[in-house]
Order: structure tokens, then C-alpha cells, then sequence
């Protein structure tokens, strides 16, 4: 499976539209499109900073649409305030745990290795980090979106709320320096979201 992320660098107070205008008008009609599997959107409210996710059955499907899907993302980014920047993925790792609600928060560590060594890399991520995981308390789910050709990697770590999501931070921090050791992924960049929507709908993948 595949997706597309959209970043805006908004404004802090067009937030709340950009979300209801992603709600009200991208949802629905992307809901029409033929291999499009679902939608995620994290916001900053403080930096306006958002993400919005489109994930779709194969590499195929998000490019036989890439027209309609790249005036949603426009329009969005219209309302937001800010130009849109568009990564491709190859949605690579999903594990849930519980659900996420109305409170939900993310972390996503964005990364680097070669890449002949993401799959290895992976696999470390999976059976040794992923059941440290499920025992910190508050997490939900982690996705881990990859792109083969240069290595590069986004994760995304969501908890039931921002109290237990900063509560996890020393706990998770040792966890992400035991992960740099064993494989020598470099950590570009970490920050942290509101998740406002979460209907991304990519079944179980390890």
C-alpha cells in the first residue's frame, strides 16, 4: 500500500478551518475515488503546521488520481495559509493497539538510512520496539511510512492524549536511542500533533 503526505506551514488561526474544510470537502470526495483506502490529519495549532495522509491500495491508484486528489490538497492548503509540500511513501508498518479518540496526539520521527538497509531496519523496529511499545501507557498505534529510493522514513506514534503522550517522552526517547544504536538510523527531525482525523483504514501490517 501506499500514500501521499501533504505538509502546509499555515497559520495558527486558520487551523480549525483547514480541518473542517479537509472534514467537510476533501473527505467526501475522496470517498468517490477507486483504490483510495483512507485519510489522516495532524495539526499544530501553535506553529500551524499540518499533515494531511492519503493512502491508497497500490502506487498505481494514488497516481491514477493524482489530478483530483492534488486540487484537494490545494484547496486545502488554500484554506490553511500556506503552499502545500507532497512526499510519496510506501506505508511499510501498522500496528494498533486501542483506538484513538477525539483527544488523540502523535509523535512522528522523521529519519534516514540507506536504503538497502530499510527492510533490516524494520524488521529491528517490529520485534524490538514494537512490544516495548504496547507497554507504555496511553500508546495507540505506529505507522511507519518508507520511501525505498532514498531511504528516508516517517513514523508516526499515537497516544490517547497529550498527557500521556508527555508523560512517554523520557520512556520513548530511550527507546528511539536504543533503535539509532542497533541499526544507524539517523533522526532528522521529531515533532509533535494533534491527531484530528484518523480514518486512514490500512489494515494490520508487520
Amino acid at each position: 500500500m501506499h500514500a501521499r503526505s501533504t505538509t502546509v506551514r499555515g497559520v495558527p488561526h486558520a487551523v480549525d478551518d483547514g480541518i473542517a474544510r479537509v472534514r467537510d470537502h476533501a473527505w467526501p470526495r475522496l470517498l468517490e475515488l477507486e483504490g483510495w483506502v483512507g485519510l489522516s490529519m495532524l495539526a499544530d495549532r501553535d506553529s500551524g503546521r499540518c499533515i494531511i495522509t492519503t493512502a491508497w491500495g497500490s502506487e498505481e491508484d494514488m497516481r491514477l488520481h493524482g489530478e483530483s486528489a492534488g486540487a484537494l490538497r490545494t484547496d486545502a492548503a488554500r484554506v490553511l495559509g500556506g503552499e502545500p509540500e507532497v512526499a510519496e511513501w510506501e506505508i511499510a508498518r501498522v500496528h494498533r493497539l486501542r483506538p484513538t479518540g477525539e483527544s488523540a496526539c502523535a509523535r512522528v520521527y522523521w529519519g534516514h538510512t540507506q536504503p538497502p538497509q530499510l527492510d533490516r531496519d524494520l524488521d529491528v523496529f517490529t520485534f524490538s520496539m514494537v512490544p516495548e511499545l504496547e507497554d507504555v501507557p496511553g500508546f495507540c498505534s505506529v505507522s511507519q511510512l518508507v520511501d525505498r529510493h532514498t531511504g528516508r522514513s516517517a513514523t508516526a506514534i499515537s497516544y490517547l492524549d497529550r498527557a500521556t503522550m508527555n508523560r512517554s517522552a523520557r520512556q520513548i526517547a530511550a527507546m528511539r536511542d536504543e533503535f539509532v544504536q542497533m541499526t544507524g538510523v539517523r533522526i532528522t527531525e521529531v515533532a509533535e500533533f494533534d491527531l484530528v482525523f484518523a480514518h486512514l483504514r490500512v489494515p494490520e501490517m508487520a
